[in-house]
């Protein structure tokens, strides 16, 4: 039998997988000084308790945990004026930061949510476990429950919550990873091309140049990326639409949706929802999943619909409250709750450079 070693040499290259697996090994457990911020909380456990029993004496615990199951599916509007005619009214399911093995209740949302959801691809933007080090299967068997109800075809990022050791299982399972490479998705006979990033936020493997140099001048392209962080880069580079994920929105925020962190350098009009930066369209997802705690305060975690368009003629997509199921009576809403109206479409926000989250 093959192990996970030899299928990365044969995956990667043997110098890629060793530099790979080498700069995990470095850094994976480090707390301060690595990857684009300073300090990382989800990489310090001993205080993920500590977050859980303030939340408990604020009497916040419970409404949290309630809100980390409610899965919300929002549909996204982008328009481009460079998107070939084939693929006008293009379907794109966005699943980001699914943390697998913490969020077996918003795992069964997001899987009573895509059953029969009409799409043309899906796109996974990172972070399928909860700790950044350690076993993952119990993260592989989550992630394999989801796919179950997903259809193809399927490409997915890894974040910095994961090991490039995910990568042969995820591949098993019929998710295509695009480790700084890119493909082409034909249609009609024309052709976009999706190209995909390693973590940019924590191990820093990224290569976007790479992948931008494999785009031909003048055709469409969608980079996937767990961060958005990365924004002006890919703009530079030439990208049409950046898809990521990581910030969560900021995952515990104050009332009217206000985070409170959102562990990333970029503005906080970029931290959730449909952005603009140059040329390039962008969206970052709050995610399905929670980190460090599983909980959620004001800011409801979501999957998202992207519907491609090439002019702006076609009118407005609709509501996402007009394609959500009905939510599982013991997914319900406690009193106090927060509110859990049907939110439509995100629309875009300006962004201004030097805001730093």
């Amino acid at each position: 039998m093959i192990d996970v070693s030899q299928r990365l040499d044969e995956r990667l290259g043997r110098i890629h997988a060793r530099q790979r697996l080498g700069i995990e090994e470095d850094h994976e457990a480090q707390v301060f000084g690595q990857g684009l911020n300073f300090f990382h909380l989800e990489n310090w456990y001993s205080i993920h308790a500590v977050i859980r029993n303030v939340l408990r004496l604020t009497g916040l615990y419970g409404r949290g945990r309630h809100n980390a199951a409610r899965v919300q599916l929002r549909v996204n509007k982008i328009v481009s004026a460079g998107l070939p005619r084939a693929f006008e009214g293009f379907r794109i399911l966005h699943l980001s930061d699914l943390h697998a093995d913490m969020s077996g209740p918003a795992m069964d949302r997001v899987i009573e949510l895509v059953t029969d959801l009409d799409y043309d691809v899906c796109v996974l933007t990172g972070d399928f476990r909860a700790k950044t080090f350690g076993p993952f299967g119990a993260a592989l068997t989550g992630v394999a429950r989801v796919r179950a109800s997903l259809k193809g075809p399927l490409y997915g990022v890894l974040g910095n919550h994961d090991t490039v050791r995910m990568v042969p299982a995820l591949e098993d399972m019929g998710i295509r990873m695009l480790l700084n490479e890119i493909v082409a998705i034909d249609r009609g006979g024309e052709r976009i091309h999706l190209a995909g990033i390693d973590d940019a936020h924590f191990f820093r493997v990224d290569n976007i140049e790479k992948v931008a140099a494999e785009v031909p001048a003048d055709a469409y392209s969608i980079l996937l990326s767990h961060t958005p962080e990365i924004y002006r880069q890919a703009a530079h580079a030439g990208f049409d639409l950046l898809l990521a994920g990581h910030t969560h929105g900021g995952q515990i925020c104050l009332p009217g949706g206000i985070p409170i962190t959102l562990s990333s350098k970029l503005p906080r009009s970029m931290g959730a929802g449909s952005w603009k930066h140059r040329d390039m369209a962008g969206y970052t997802s709050v995610g399905a999943g929670s980190s460090v705690v599983a909980v959620r305060l004001n800011c409801p975690p979501e999957i998202t619909l992207h519907h491609l368009h090439c002019s702006d003629l076609v009118g407005p997509v609709p509501y996402a409250k007009r394609v959500q199921k009905p939510r599982n009576k013991d997914l319900t809403n406690p009193e106090g709750a927060d509110s859990d109206q049907d939110i439509p479409e995100r629309q875009p926000k300006k962004a201004t450079d030097g805001q730093e989250g």
